[in-house]
Protein backbone atom coordinates (compact mmCIF):
# COMPACT_ATOMS: atom_id res chain seq x y z
CA UNK A 1 0.00 0.00 0.00
CA UNK A 2 1.04 3.74 -0.67
CA UNK A 3 0.30 6.16 1.85
CA UNK A 4 -0.41 9.61 1.37
CA UNK A 5 -0.19 11.99 4.57
CA UNK A 6 -2.13 15.10 3.50
CA UNK A 7 -3.43 18.53 5.04
CA UNK A 8 -7.17 18.00 4.77
CA UNK A 9 -9.49 16.55 2.75
CA UNK A 10 -9.21 19.33 0.04
CA UNK A 11 -5.83 18.26 -0.39
CA UNK A 12 -6.92 14.65 -0.56
CA UNK A 13 -9.74 15.54 -2.79
CA UNK A 14 -7.12 17.05 -5.16
CA UNK A 15 -4.99 13.78 -4.78
CA UNK A 16 -7.59 11.69 -5.84
CA UNK A 17 -9.22 13.71 -8.97
CA UNK A 18 -5.53 14.20 -10.42
CA UNK A 19 -5.12 9.43 -10.14
CA UNK A 20 -8.91 8.95 -11.31
CA UNK A 21 -8.09 12.47 -13.96
CA UNK A 22 -4.99 9.81 -14.78
CA UNK A 23 -6.43 6.30 -15.16
CA UNK A 24 -9.78 8.05 -17.10
CA UNK A 25 -7.43 9.66 -19.50
CA UNK A 26 -5.15 6.36 -20.32
CA UNK A 27 -8.16 4.08 -20.84
CA UNK A 28 -7.89 2.56 -17.37
CA UNK A 29 -11.02 3.74 -15.91
CA UNK A 30 -14.16 2.15 -17.49
CA UNK A 31 -15.54 0.59 -14.57
CA UNK A 32 -15.65 3.37 -11.31
CA UNK A 33 -16.26 1.68 -7.71
CA UNK A 34 -17.98 4.67 -6.02
CA UNK A 35 -18.58 5.04 -1.86
CA UNK A 36 -20.98 6.98 0.26
CA UNK A 37 -20.57 8.99 3.31
CA UNK A 38 -19.11 12.11 3.97
CA UNK A 39 -15.41 11.11 3.70
CA UNK A 40 -15.71 11.13 -0.51
CA UNK A 41 -17.74 14.34 -0.50
CA UNK A 42 -14.94 16.52 -1.26
CA UNK A 43 -13.21 14.56 -4.26
CA UNK A 44 -16.86 14.05 -5.98
CA UNK A 45 -16.63 18.10 -5.31
CA UNK A 46 -13.96 17.84 -6.66
CA UNK A 47 -14.88 15.52 -10.00
CA UNK A 48 -17.95 17.35 -10.59
CA UNK A 49 -16.61 20.62 -10.90
CA UNK A 50 -14.19 19.72 -13.66
CA UNK A 51 -14.53 18.72 -17.33
CA UNK A 52 -13.97 14.79 -16.86
CA UNK A 53 -16.47 12.29 -18.94
CA UNK A 54 -18.10 9.94 -17.41
CA UNK A 55 -20.45 8.89 -20.16
CA UNK A 56 -18.65 5.77 -21.11
CA UNK A 57 -17.66 4.64 -17.73
CA UNK A 58 -20.32 2.16 -15.21
CA UNK A 59 -20.48 2.77 -11.64
CA UNK A 60 -20.89 0.74 -8.80
CA UNK A 61 -21.65 1.05 -5.80
CA UNK A 62 -20.60 -0.41 -2.51
CA UNK A 63 -23.87 -0.58 -0.74
CA UNK A 64 -27.11 0.65 0.00
CA UNK A 65 -29.40 0.47 3.20
CA UNK A 66 -32.54 -1.98 3.41
CA UNK A 67 -35.73 -0.81 3.46
CA UNK A 68 -35.82 2.51 2.27
CA UNK A 69 -35.76 2.96 -1.31
CA UNK A 70 -34.70 5.23 -4.00
CA UNK A 71 -36.51 8.11 -3.54
CA UNK A 72 -35.45 8.55 0.32
CA UNK A 73 -33.40 11.24 1.25
CA UNK A 74 -30.98 8.87 3.49
CA UNK A 75 -30.71 6.13 0.85
CA UNK A 76 -27.35 6.16 -1.02
CA UNK A 77 -29.24 6.08 -4.21
CA UNK A 78 -30.69 9.32 -3.05
CA UNK A 79 -27.17 10.57 -2.00
CA UNK A 80 -25.39 9.46 -5.07
CA UNK A 81 -27.39 11.63 -7.02
CA UNK A 82 -27.20 14.71 -5.37
CA UNK A 83 -23.55 14.21 -4.81
CA UNK A 84 -22.86 13.04 -8.12
CA UNK A 85 -24.96 11.40 -10.63
CA UNK A 86 -26.86 14.34 -11.36
CA UNK A 87 -23.97 16.29 -12.35
CA UNK A 88 -21.85 13.78 -14.37
CA UNK A 89 -23.82 11.20 -16.39
CA UNK A 90 -22.29 7.88 -16.61
CA UNK A 91 -23.03 5.38 -19.27
CA UNK A 92 -24.96 2.89 -16.19
CA UNK A 93 -25.20 3.35 -12.59
CA UNK A 94 -25.50 0.21 -10.31
CA UNK A 95 -26.43 0.10 -6.40
CA UNK A 96 -28.35 -2.73 -4.71
CA UNK A 97 -32.05 -2.61 -4.13
CA UNK A 98 -32.41 -1.55 -0.72
CA UNK A 99 -36.45 -2.46 -1.43
CA UNK A 100 -35.67 -6.24 -2.44
CA UNK A 101 -36.72 -8.59 0.47
CA UNK A 102 -35.21 -11.45 -1.50
CA UNK A 103 -31.84 -11.27 -0.07
CA UNK A 104 -30.68 -14.51 -2.08
CA UNK A 105 -32.28 -12.90 -5.00
CA UNK A 106 -30.48 -9.47 -4.74
CA UNK A 107 -27.28 -10.61 -3.74
CA UNK A 108 -27.08 -13.04 -6.76
CA UNK A 109 -28.11 -9.84 -8.83
CA UNK A 110 -25.21 -7.58 -7.97
CA UNK A 111 -22.36 -10.32 -7.63
CA UNK A 112 -23.63 -10.55 -11.33
CA UNK A 113 -23.27 -7.15 -11.88
CA UNK A 114 -19.82 -7.21 -10.65
CA UNK A 115 -18.73 -10.58 -12.07
CA UNK A 116 -19.89 -8.35 -15.76
CA UNK A 117 -18.21 -5.09 -14.81
CA UNK A 118 -14.55 -5.54 -13.16
CA UNK A 119 -14.04 -2.65 -11.04
CA UNK A 120 -11.03 -0.66 -12.50
CA UNK A 121 -10.75 1.94 -9.33
CA UNK A 122 -12.67 1.47 -6.42
CA UNK A 123 -12.78 4.32 -3.75
CA UNK A 124 -13.30 3.62 0.13
CA UNK A 125 -13.66 5.00 2.98
CA UNK A 126 -13.29 3.50 6.41
CA UNK A 127 -15.12 3.18 10.05
CA UNK A 128 -13.66 3.86 13.13
CA UNK A 129 -14.25 0.32 13.75
CA UNK A 130 -11.89 -0.47 10.39
CA UNK A 131 -15.20 -1.28 8.32
CA UNK A 132 -15.29 -0.76 4.97
CA UNK A 133 -18.19 -0.79 2.76
CA UNK A 134 -20.78 -2.38 5.37
CA UNK A 135 -18.66 -5.71 5.85
CA UNK A 136 -17.81 -5.27 9.69
CA UNK A 137 -15.33 -6.84 12.37
CA UNK A 138 -15.63 -10.44 11.85
CA UNK A 139 -16.74 -10.46 8.13
CA UNK A 140 -15.28 -12.94 6.18
CA UNK A 141 -12.04 -11.88 3.99
CA UNK A 142 -13.80 -14.18 1.33
CA UNK A 143 -17.39 -12.69 1.37
CA UNK A 144 -18.87 -11.30 -1.79
CA UNK A 145 -22.21 -9.09 -1.41
CA UNK A 146 -24.41 -10.19 1.96
CA UNK A 147 -26.94 -8.82 3.43
CA UNK A 148 -25.27 -7.38 6.62
CA UNK A 149 -26.48 -7.02 10.35
CA UNK A 150 -25.10 -3.20 11.40
CA UNK A 151 -23.33 -2.84 14.33
CA UNK A 152 -24.53 -0.46 17.08
CA UNK A 153 -21.26 1.91 16.53
CA UNK A 154 -22.04 2.01 12.70
CA UNK A 155 -25.90 2.73 13.67
CA UNK A 156 -24.47 5.61 16.22
CA UNK A 157 -22.63 7.13 13.53
CA UNK A 158 -24.85 7.26 10.63
CA UNK A 159 -27.73 8.71 13.30
CA UNK A 160 -26.59 11.93 12.85
CA UNK A 161 -28.38 11.36 9.09
CA UNK A 162 -31.56 10.25 10.37
CA UNK A 163 -34.52 12.64 12.76
CA UNK A 164 -34.07 9.48 15.02
CA UNK A 165 -31.90 6.77 15.91
CA UNK A 166 -34.68 4.29 15.98
CA UNK A 167 -35.03 5.82 11.94
CA UNK A 168 -31.64 4.05 11.07
CA UNK A 169 -32.01 0.82 9.17
CA UNK A 170 -30.65 -1.73 11.13
CA UNK A 171 -29.57 -4.20 8.05
CA UNK A 172 -28.01 -3.22 4.36
CA UNK A 173 -26.85 -4.93 1.56
CA UNK A 174 -22.90 -4.66 0.91
CA UNK A 175 -20.09 -5.94 -1.27
CA UNK A 176 -18.31 -8.37 0.24
CA UNK A 177 -14.27 -8.49 0.87
CA UNK A 178 -13.68 -10.17 -1.73
CA UNK A 179 -15.92 -8.08 -4.16
CA UNK A 180 -14.00 -5.06 -2.76
CA UNK A 181 -10.54 -6.90 -3.56
CA UNK A 182 -10.99 -7.60 -6.87
CA UNK A 183 -11.11 -3.83 -7.96
CA UNK A 184 -7.81 -3.36 -10.01
CA UNK A 185 -7.03 -0.26 -7.98
CA UNK A 186 -8.28 0.87 -4.45
CA UNK A 187 -8.16 4.65 -3.75
CA UNK A 188 -9.12 5.13 0.24
CA UNK A 189 -9.30 8.11 2.12
CA UNK A 190 -9.84 9.06 5.66
CA UNK A 191 -10.09 12.15 7.60
CA UNK A 192 -10.31 13.50 11.04
CA UNK A 193 -9.06 11.75 14.77
CA UNK A 194 -11.88 9.48 15.08
CA UNK A 195 -10.33 7.32 12.30
CA UNK A 196 -6.73 7.20 13.65
CA UNK A 197 -7.17 3.87 15.50
CA UNK A 198 -8.27 2.19 12.40
CA UNK A 199 -5.74 3.35 9.86
CA UNK A 200 -3.09 2.19 12.11
CA UNK A 201 -4.81 -1.61 12.42
CA UNK A 202 -5.34 -1.17 8.69
CA UNK A 203 -1.54 -0.01 7.54
CA UNK A 204 0.47 -1.61 10.94
CA UNK A 205 -1.08 -4.75 12.35
CA UNK A 206 -1.26 -8.33 10.77
CA UNK A 207 -4.46 -8.59 8.45
CA UNK A 208 -7.57 -9.87 10.82
CA UNK A 209 -11.11 -9.68 10.66
CA UNK A 210 -10.92 -7.65 13.43
CA UNK A 211 -10.32 -4.64 11.08
CA UNK A 212 -12.38 -5.72 7.87
CA UNK A 213 -9.45 -3.29 6.15
CA UNK A 214 -6.86 -4.70 7.26
CA UNK A 215 -7.56 -7.19 4.12
CA UNK A 216 -6.50 -4.46 1.73
CA UNK A 217 -2.70 -5.62 3.30
CA UNK A 218 -2.97 -8.36 0.55
CA UNK A 219 -4.03 -5.90 -2.85
CA UNK A 220 -1.18 -5.15 -5.49
CA UNK A 221 -2.34 -1.50 -5.64
CA UNK A 222 -3.58 0.60 -2.89
CA UNK A 223 -3.72 3.81 -2.36
CA UNK A 224 -4.41 5.63 1.07
CA UNK A 225 -5.03 9.26 1.58
CA UNK A 226 -5.43 10.52 4.92
CA UNK A 227 -5.04 13.83 6.46
CA UNK A 228 -2.56 14.29 9.72
CA UNK A 229 -5.15 13.41 11.91
CA UNK A 230 -5.95 10.31 10.98
CA UNK A 231 -2.34 9.24 10.43
CA UNK A 232 -1.48 10.10 14.26
CA UNK A 233 -1.04 6.83 15.58
CA UNK A 234 0.76 5.31 12.32
CA UNK A 235 4.34 4.84 13.45
CA UNK A 236 5.80 4.40 9.96
CA UNK A 237 5.05 7.10 7.98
Amino acid sequence: MKLFVVKDNQEGAELGYNIIREELENGRLNVFGLATGSTPISLYDRITASDLDFTNVVSINLDEYIGIGADHDQSYHYFMNEHFFSKKPFKANYLPNGLETDAAKECARYNAIIAENPIDVQILGIGENGHIGFNEPGASFDSLTEKVSLTESTIEANARNFASIDDVPRYAYSMGIKSIMSAKKIILFAYGEKKADAIHAMLEVAPSTDCPASALQNHADVIVIADEKAAAKLTNK
